[in-house]
């Protein structure tokens, strides 16, 4: 199956799960937690305050050599978006790809896609478990804070609900 079959098909469209496909083409559906969204948003509200320029979105597909995998919340400079628009999925990963480890992951899904990211263009790989602690990689590895957002907090404040 293509990623543009996968958007087309309207059984697909309203699933609460994340769908990917892997290197054979197949559907990998993931269940996304209520926490999981609650996170992501997180991310989404503590990088929309510290850019500068650019853009963050959530539900990312990139189409990486293991099939298409789809980021749970990146950032991409201005200079990314005027090359590569709104293309579904990306050839290309946005500069900073972020990914939540829910209990179905295993510790090797998330090495993998990491690796995948960083092999396409990613110039940073952030995985934030469910306690909102933040892990950053580069190429090189592991790194004490993100390059792109220096400020970012290694562990996210997960009050819920809200004061």
């Amino acid at each position: 199956m293509k990623w543009s079959e996968v958007i087309a098909h309207k059984e697909l469209s309203n699933l609460s799960f994340k769908v990917e496909l892997n290197e054979w083409g197949n559907i990998v559906m993931s269940p996304a937690s209520n926490l999981h969204g609650y996170i992501q948003t997180q991310l989404v509200l503590e990088l929309n305050q510290q850019k500068h320029s650019g853009a963050v979105f959530t539900e990312c597909s990139v189409e990486t050599s293991k099939g298409v995998k789809v980021a749970d919340v990146v950032w991409g400079s201005s200079a990314f978006f005027s090359e590569n628009g709104l293309d579904t999925p990306y050839q290309v990963a946005p500069e900073v790809c972020i990914e939540i480890r829910s209990p179905s992951n295993t510790r090797n899904e998330m090495q993998e896609k990491k690796d995948l990211y960083l092999a396409k263009g990613a110039e940073e790989v952030w995985v934030c478990d469910e306690d909102g602690l933040v892990v950053f990689y580069n190429a090189r590895g592991e790194i004490q804070h993100s390059n792109q957002f220096p400020e970012f907090p290694t562990t996210l404040v997960l009050d819920f609900p809200p004061a």
